[in-house]
């Protein structure tokens, strides 16, 4: 089974100076390595919510790291220093619209202000980028779904889509566990 390596980037300017603790990268890793099957290889960075930057960390583990997968976390409200989706635009070769289309779908069973949030998903070459929600449970809940007190999935996750959205753009086969986030493929005939 393939090593899949992920990029994991929490954007923010108090958490990349200190004032707080980052809480976006431990909840990426602990749902990354209880979701996949395969064996993973993570880059980490925490930076602060300055565009360029964002954009060369995008394109080093892209282009660079060849990263299969990018997931980002904070920087994609309204407020003036949330840049991380014109970044994530900048550097992108095509634009996935429902990726941001279903995060909001799935933030908005929780919180009426999810309007508000600008998340998108591109893909740069063979990397699927995507900007999730800065809080740890609206990461776990982006990725995995809604589901009701008896644990089925009520809104899928955006997760469900990522192995074949990676399998369609050259990257390598991807396995989740189903109790985590189930892949969606088509069945072949």
């Amino acid at each position: 089974m393939e090593t899949i390596k992920i990029g994991i980037v929490s954007i923010s300017d108090r958490a990349s100076t200190g004032v707080y603790p980052d809480k976006g990268l431990p909840a990426l890793k602990e749902w990354l390595q209880s979701a996949l099957v395969n064996p993973i290889e993570l880059y980490e960075h925490l930076i602060p919510d300055e565009q360029d930057l964002i954009e060369q960390t995008l394109i080093d583990l892209a282009d660079n790291k060849h990263c299969t997968l990018i997931l980002t976390t904070g920087g994609t409200g309204p407020y003036p220093r949330d840049v991380t989706p014109e970044a994530t635009l900048a550097v992108a070769h095509r634009v996935i619209p429902g990726f941001g289309e279903q995060m909001r779908q799935i933030s908005l069973h929780y919180v009426p202000t999810a309007i508000l949030s600008r998340q998108v998903g591109v893909t740069r070459n063979s990397c699927l980028i995507l900007n999730l929600p800065g809080r740890p449970n609206a990461i776990k809940e982006t990725l995995g779904g809604v589901r009701d007190e008896n644990n089925k999935v009520v809104v899928h996750g955006i997760f469900a889509a990522v192995p074949l959205c990676i399998d369609a753009i050259g990257g390598p086969y991807i396995e989740t566990h189903n109790g985590i986030s189930e892949s969606f493929r088509p069945k072949q005939h």
